[in-house]
């Protein structure tokens, strides 16, 4: 299949089952999440609900009907002084990796998160997946920070890396 059979839209809490597989097989194989048991489909789509509801972007990628990614952008701390700085959620099937899904549904993600307002994306990268870095990296990203041994998951200590990236016309870029 070809990049332009996939579509690229608004979650709906329909799609609460796949966007909950797609992030347990993340829960329990990688480290982007220090979550360590997965949340069922009633908490994902507690959390969907949760920032749809706010009038933040929660995307899905779909390839003929099966969602193979997903992707989400909300406050990035609760305080009302943060409420131009949004953090970034992604996840892709683990049978979808590397086939330009990532960077299709960030590139949308980002341009979802300008129209509501957001200024900065902050990409706070679990145990400093290569991956990902590179990820926000292709998508304009910025390494502004690093926290060492932060997390503890599959018998090790993880680091954090911390990505940021400028939204909307007059945004300043991180250094």
């Amino acid at each position: 299949m070809s990049k332009t059979d996939l579509v690229i839209r608004t979650a709906s809490l329909h799609d609460a089952a796949a966007v909950a597989r797609i992030y347990a097989h993340h829960v329990l194989h990688g480290t982007a999440s220090y979550e360590i048991d997965p949340p069922d489909t009633a908490t994902m789509a507690a959390r969907m609900d949760a920032v749809l509801a706010a009038g933040w972007p929660w995307l899905v990628a779909e390839r003929d009907t099966d969602v193979v990614g997903w992707a989400s952008a909300s406050q990035f701390r609760p305080r009302p002084a943060y409420a131009h700085a949004c953090e970034d959620s992604i996840y892709v099937a683990p049978g979808a990796m590397k086939g330009g899904i990532g960077t299709a549904l960030l590139t949308a993600l980002i341009a979802a998160a300008e129209q509501c307002g957001f200024r900065q994306m902050v990409a706070v990268i679990g145990g400093a997946e290569p991956a990902s870095i590179a990820l926000h990296a292709r998508c304009g990203f910025s390494e502004v920070g690093r926290l060492s041994g932060l997390g503890w998951k599959h018998g090790r200590w993880l680091d954090n890396v911390y990505m940021q990236r400028a939204l909307g016309a007059g945004a300043s870029s991180p250094p």
